[in-house]
């Protein structure tokens, strides 16, 4: 199976989560200016100076021995006047007593003895003057003061004043919906894309031997339905191409049974001798790797494997079969079993002929001496051992391929092991191999 890098393929649930989190967080932050934006549209010019006035005189502010109330000449208070030549105000405390700055337009004058009674307001519109006050409160050494101030509302940012004013309401705001934004955006994403993950699932069990097998499209989102769409045309095609190949081989193995018969008809009838004998001999190993040819072809293509057998039964038929065999070629053969019956699901010709190649390559390549064992378990698995001198460890993975032989003149054509890997494979079951120096071992499990 191909391993995906996460370095050259970025997760699309963490994209989409953070990218569409942080547009979330965007689109709140711009409410929230706009809102600040807009209320700056209909509140006082003066806002942006409240807070700096209201600052500046509430640091200056005092009492004098006598308990009168004062504005101290403080640096802030001298910066302030210097940098706002229009600027007035009327500051007074609680209990009435107030003091001024600057000029103050006739239309506020009558407003110096009643600054105390407002907390807060924002005065304009009126016929008699266009000039914008506002009044403010802020917290001194000597208690709350009030202040009436005008002259300078065109100082200032006021979006900027009142996001510092209002900080109490969008900082808790944020405060609860960053949580549940990147909460919730990675479990949304997260349930769109599962089905996504499911065709992926579904796309890693296709195997060769299932064939017509497609992915599903029902409730995949639009956008990914093409591809799924388009990797099951490639799925039909692949298999419509995968099936002439099968036909050929298959048609080919056919075909080669006629003029096999022929020559082996002909070389009969040739005079007794060394040509006529490795003649036969040659027609016959091309006879056999017809037969394993055709034989793994149709094997490929089996899908009744839904038969009751018994795999006892089938060991103690080839080892009955191939027993003349392995004793004239100098093995003891026997059959070892552990119980009376196993019974599994599959094709019986197909599992006799996978144990029948593996006694047959025992008795190949086992060096025409020692025991052959076939033993049959109570959990499925079937051993074949020899006493042979083994496969080299760099070829013990190969022997399973088509066509591979680990010695040159081996008379086989290198199917056998390959063929036995196929069926088992198609029964849902597992080969493995064990070799040395005192012998090989070959396991299959169903």
């Amino acid at each position: 199976m191909t391993r995906v890098a996460k370095t050259s393929n970025p997760s699309l649930w963490w994209r989409l989560s953070w990218q569409l989190s942080l547009v979330i967080v965007a689109v709140v932050a711009a409410v929230i200016i706009g809102l600040c934006v807009w209320a700056t549209t209909i509140m006082s010019p003066n806002m942006a100076m409240e807070e700096t006035v209201g600052a500046v005189i509430g640091e200056a502010a005092a009492r004098d021995h006598q308990g009168r109330f004062l504005l101290r000449e403080t640096p802030g208070l001298q910066v302030l006047k210097q940098q706002n030549a229009t600027l007035w105000f009327v500051a007074a405390t609680t209990d009435g007593a107030h003091v001024s700055y600057g000029t103050i337009p006739p239309a506020y004058a009558q407003l110096a003895g009643l600054v105390h009674l407002f907390d807060d307001a924002d005065i304009r519109g009126s016929a008699v003057t266009r000039e914008i006050a506002t009044i403010d409160s802020a917290e001194t050494a000597i208690g709350e003061v009030r202040i009436l101030s005008g002259g300078a509302s065109s100082k200032g940012w006021p979006v900027l004043a009142l996001l510092l004013r209002a900080y109490p309401i969008y900082v808790s705001l944020i405060a609860i919906t960053l949580p549940a934004i990147f909460l919730a955006v990675p479990q949304i994403v997260r349930r769109e894309l599962a089905r996504v993950s499911d065709v992926a699932q579904k796309a890693s069990e296709i195997e060769p031997h299932r064939p017509d097998t497609r992915l599903p499209v029902e409730g995949v989102a639009r956008e990914v339905a093409p591809l799924v769409i388009a990797f099951n045309g490639a799925l039909e095609r692949l298999e419509s191409e995968f099936r002439k190949r099968q036909r050929f081989l298959i048609d080919a193995a056919h075909e080669l049974r006629t003029p096999i018969a022929i020559m082996q008809t002909r070389i009969d009838g040739m005079p007794e001798g060394m040509e006529r004998g490795r003649m036969l001999k040659d027609v016959a190993r091309l006879a056999d790797t017809a037969e394993q040819l055709l034989a793994f072809e149709r094997n490929d293509q089996a899908t009744e494997l839904h038969e009751t057998v018994d795999l006892v039964a089938i060991a103690q038929t080839v080892v009955a079969d191939l027993a003349p065999l392995a004793i004239g070629a100098g093995y003891q053969i026997s059959l070892q079993s552990d119980i009376e019956h196993l019974v599994r699901r599959g094709s019986p010709s197909a599992l006799e002929r996978a144990i029948s190649n593996l006694v047959r390559n025992a008795i190949e390549y086992g060096g025409n001496t020692g025991a052959i064992t076939i033993s049959v378990s109570a959990d499925g698995r079937i051993d074949v051992t020899d006493e042979g001198s083994g496969i080299p460890d760099d070829q013990q993975e190969l022997v399973f391929e088509p066509f591979y032989r680990v010695s040159p003149s081996s008379k086989g054509a290198g199917l056998g092991l390959s063929l036995v890997k196929q069926i088992v494979e198609n029964h849902g079951g597992g080969v493995s191999l064990k070799s040395g120096p005192t012998g090989t071992e070959v396991t299959f499990r169903l």
